[in-house]
């Protein structure tokens, strides 16, 4: 199997598919980005771990992580093996001692468990070739139509993630943003402080 290393480039949410979001991987030696469908508790699992931010109380892949690290049980990598009719296969790769287990997954799932663990996503160069797609960026969105398997998903900004140009916090100040945060992660809108951070973050830029 001729193996591509991948990296996580971001998320974009979807304008047409509600509670849709897109979660874009690119290859590392190449131009050519892989966009997956993904729902919103998913994408939140993952922008949690990219944003850097803590949970009061682990969630579902933090707690596996707890438990693979108790067990000496490590994820070496993950594999995006396969895609059929639009769905992406994934499996985990473990190691415990000299055995290694391999285990099915939502492609999702790995992709969370796999920034935890800090392990090498890959795919094939069949998958990349079938859904690898070069994304150009410009102003006019009507642009972006017929380049491939993401035509109804607007990404507004090239940038090491992709974000949204129009936020609904815009209005108030870093202060204010801070205080917002810590509410939206005491309230385990993980979603929400998600969108916060990157706003902090572009104003710190600024």
């Amino acid at each position: 199997m001729d193996k591509v290393r991948l990296s996580v480039l971001g998320l974009s949410y979807s304008e047409t598919q509600s509670g849709a979001y897109a979660l874009v991987l690119a290859e590392e030696n190449g131009e050519r980005r892989i966009p997956i469908i993904i729902g919103a508790f998913e994408a939140q699992a993952i922008a949690i771990e990219l944003e850097g931010l803590k949970p009061p109380r682990p969630l579902t892949h933090d707690l596996f992580l707890q438990f693979a690290n108790a067990y000496n049980i490590h994820l070496k990598e993950v594999n995006i093996f396969k895609l059929e009719e639009g769905v992406f296969f994934s499996n985990l790769v473990f190691g415990l001692d000299k055995n290694v287990t391999i285990v099915d997954s939502r492609t999702s799932d790995a992709i969370a468990l796999a920034l935890r663990f800090k392990c090498p996503i890959y795919t094939t160069k069949q998958v990349i070739d079938k859904a690898g797609i070069i994304i150009e960026f410009s102003k006019d969105a009507d642009s972006e139509k017929d380049k491939g398997p993401i035509e109804n998903i607007e990404f507004n900004k090239a940038s090491d993630k992709l974000k949204s140009n129009k936020t609904p916090y815009s209005k108030y100040n870093i202060k204010e943003l801070e205080a917002l945060l810590k509410e939206a992660v005491r309230d385990e809108n993980y979603e929400k402080a998600s969108h916060i951070r990157d706003e902090i973050n572009i104003r710190k830029k600024d």
